[in-house]
């Protein structure tokens, strides 16, 4: 299946998981509709894994959208009382089926797992495994957690995970399905987000969920009860929720690109409620960079927030510039030459009779490579605007994430050794205006202490980041296709 239709310049999304206990419930069709709540966290692929107590687990994976590769006769199939499920986009190893979640694994143990995040220290986990001849199939970082749990001596899986944890270094927000319990593990830094949810039941016992936003706890009834604590094992089982710290005590550095992009508007982090806060940030971007217009546009849907933030506080009027193909990143069908010429316009359409005349205030969330602002910046001028001020609600992003975000090296990074006034050349604005570091965590109302900024800032949480080899480490290590999955 060849890759979904993108035009987006911005970062790609990382990966989604959900889990689930909840015996005598349909826990595949939860596990459905907590994905469906996640799939803007990846496109690539979705997979689901169920197991009825003390049964065999049962899995499907394939590359797609949820609603792509699930239907109703899927679901009922896929009978249980405990899940997970997993959306990907491809940080760690290619875009194959191979490396589609969750991943399944029968060594001493059998055992699925979801995971988002991005180990550093993947090299020298794989090579340890494979010293003992540990079989793997994938060239995901995600499958040597896996093959670290189903190898590991310990009576229960619990006691597996409380005893690999600390051998990871990086990101990982883990969910892993035995066959009587669903675990839930987040790394010593709290990086990646994950969110521990409820389904309260009058008729018995309540029903616990987790997943890496609230917004997925919505979509199944559930409420949101907090966020799984950085170095916290979760277990849920029959006797209900279990939680210990594992390896506590390390510097907090939750991903503040998940404030500012990554999430979904109406998901709650920190206990804040994202849309709120990217308003918030809108608001500190006509503070910073005032300038005189007529009129204030997203972006859509990436810069919403932002604009109309920025828009009451600046006492602009607010209108769609653009009209958006909701549709093209669903799209398995090329454009074909001709069609790509009209480039962004398969997914964004101006509309002269908004922005004609006008000085526009363009906002967005961010500005990665360069490669489409410019075409968004002449599109506009080709309907008539006046004149074009860009404001995005992130600082300059110059530096690659190692921690479970795909963006481009350092060369490739338009804002990568230029000012911003030659980032506003190069993208033909009229001016440009980066909401400054300070101006997120006023936004965000939290501590630059207590998170990671490295894709701004350049100062990496954990040492020895970038020399690491980061994620692509693993494309350059040859496995022998020796398969630990399940049946496809």
């Amino acid at each position: 299946m060849s890759t979904p239709l993108d035009h987006r310049d911005g970062p790609r999304d990382e990966c989604g998981v959900f889990g689930i206990y909840a015996p005598g419930v349909e826990v595949a069709r939860l596990a459905y509709f907590g994905l469906f709540a996640l799939q803007h966290r990846g496109q690539e692929s979705a997979g689901i894994a169920v197991a009825p107590l003390g049964g065999s687990i049962m899995g499907t994976r394939e590359q797609g959208l949820v609603a792509q590769v699930f239907n109703e006769h899927m679901l009922r199939s896929l009978v249980g009382d405990l899940a997970i499920g997993h959306v990907r986009y491809s940080t760690t190893g290619s875009s194959e089926w191979e490396n589609a979640q969750p991943i399944v694994r029968d060594d001493i143990r059998t055992l699925a797992l979801a995971h988002n995040g991005n180990l550093i220290n993947a090299v020298e986990l794989h090579s340890e495994l494979r010293g003992r001849d540990v079989p793997f199939r994938s060239t995901s970082d995600s499958e040597i957690i896996a093959a670290l749990l189903a190898t590991h001596p310990a009576d229960s899986i619990d006691e597996a995970v409380a005893d690999v944890l600390p051998q990871l270094r990086g990101a990982f927000s883990t969910v892993v399905l035995s066959e009587d319990k669903v675990v839930a593990f987040r790394d010593p830094h709290g990086l990646r987000p994950l969110a521990l949810g409820v389904i309260d039941d009058d008729t018995g016992a309540p029903v616990y969920c987790v997943a890496s936003e609230s917004c997925a706890f919505d979509l199944i009834g559930a409420r949101y009860l907090r966020d799984v604590e950085p170095g916290e094992v979760v277990t849920l089982d029959q006797d209900g929720l279990h939680s210990r710290i594992v390896a506590g005590g390390q510097r907090r550095a939750f991903c503040v690109f998940e404030y500012i992009y990554f999430a979904r508007p109406d998901s709650l982090m920190g206990g804040s409620r994202l849309q709120v806060s990217r308003a918030r940030m809108g608001e500190i971007l006509w503070r910073e960079a005032p300038v005189d217009a007529d009129l204030v546009i997203p972006i859509p849907d990436s810069g919403n927030a932002a604009a109309r933030g920025l828009a009451r506080a600046a006492g602009l009027p607010q209108d769609d510039g653009f009209i958006k193909n909701r549709y093209v990143a669903r799209t398995f069908i090329q454009p074909g030459q001709q069609l790509r010429r009209n480039g962004l316009r398969l997914k964004f359409n101006p509309l002269p009779e908004v922005v004609a005349g006008k000085r526009l205030i363009v906002v967005d969330d961010s500005i990665v490579r360069g490669n489409t602002m410019p075409q968004i910046v002449q599109m506009l001028r080709d309907a008539g605007a006046a004149e074009i001020h860009l404001r995005i609600s992130s600082p300059p992003i110059r530096n690659p994430c190692h921690y479970g975000i795909d963006m481009s090296t350092r060369e490739e990074m338009v804002a990568y050794g230029r000012s911003v006034e030659q980032v506003c050349r190069a993208i033909r604005a009229d001016s440009l205006h980066y909401l400054s570091l300070e101006g997120v965590y006023e936004a965000v109302q939290g501590q630059r202490s207590m998170h990671c900024d490295a894709c701004f800032s350049g100062e990496y949480p954990l040492a020895g980041t970038e020399d690491s080899g980061g994620k692509f480490a693993l494309e350059q290590v040859e496995l022998p296709l020796v398969s630990s999955a399940a049946p496809r």
